[in-house]
This record gives structure tokens, sequence and C-alpha cells, in this order.
């Protein structure tokens, strides 16, 4: 009887330790204690931390309008993005037009719409997006979940706002 009691207890401790583990939560790396690869030029002491988290370095100051640090500029971007292992998971640099959308129109990943907000026209950027500011749990295509992303982006052009209608 002590032996079944001992294997019972055991077998219990198991499949206790299994499902506590099924349940837990799952790794969300920190942009701080994560390795890029040397290839992306991060460098976190000459960034800029949002209260987001999300990470931006000019790498040149454009010479042209800067866009309104809140919403509603429409913007046209050329960008790669990659991931920390300097993987390439997408670019418009060879596309016929630049990447347009309105700033706050969630029409783009938070983190992209926030590292564009005060950049200059001409100007060149790199951010660094957070796995909350990005894909998060869900991933995307090559995006596995939970990716902090590197984006290089250049603003191409702020478009005008559209003319009232009488």
């Amino acid at each position: 009887m002590m032996r079944v009691s001992r294997s019972l207890f055991a077998l219990l401790a198991v499949v206790l330790v299994g499902t506590s583990c099924l349940g837990a939560d799952p790794f969300i790396p920190e942009i701080e204690k994560v390795y890029f690869d040397p290839s992306l030029n991060v460098d976190l002491a000459a960034s800029t931390k949002t209260a987001s988290g999300l990470y931006y370095r000019d790498l040149l100051v454009g010479t042209g309008a800067q866009v309104d640090t809140a919403s509603g500029d429409s913007v046209g971007v050329r960008y790669t993005g990659w991931l920390r292992n300097a993987e390439q998971f997408d670019s418009n640099i060879s596309a016929a037009t630049p990447l347009r959308f309105k700033t706050g129109g969630r029409g783009i990943i938070a983190g992209f719409d926030e590292g564009v907000r005060g950049m200059k026209v001409n100007g060149r950027r790199q951010i660094i997006v957070p796995p909350n500011l990005g894909y998060g749990a869900s991933g995307s295509g090559p995006i596995p979940p939970y990716s902090i992303l590197v984006f290089e982006i250049s603003l191409q052009v702020i478009y005008p706002p559209p003319a009232p209608t009488p």
C-alpha cells in the first residue's frame, strides 16, 4: 500500500507540474537584455527610449517638414525590417511608391507609427520595436510571436491634408 501511495503521489506531482507549465506565461524578451546581430548596428546607449518602450535613433536628421508628434499626418516612407538576428522580413526600398499611412490611423503596427513621429522629411531613423508594439503573441508570417523588430525608416514625404469639401 505504501508503494502504491508513493507512486500515486509521484504521478500526481508530475501531472500538476506539467499542467502548471502549460498555463505559464510565454517568454517575452526585453530589448535591454537581448542580443542583436552586430550587422544591425543597434546602439541602445545612443538611442532614445519612449514611455511605451520603443527605442529610436536618428541616423540622419532630415531637412524638411516634421511629422507631428500627435496623430493625423499622412506620410510616405521607405523602410526595411529585420528580426534581431538580422533576418530581413520586409522592405519596400525597391517599391514603385513609398508606403503611405496616416499616423494614428491604426493602419500599421503601433511601434512603426510611433517611430515615425517627430521625423523630418529626408531623415533616416532606426527604431527598435518591443513585442507589445509589434505583432505580440500572434506574430505575422515570417515574424515569430513576441519578436523584437528593428526597422530603418526613411521619411520621403508628408502629404498635404485633403482640401475640405464644400
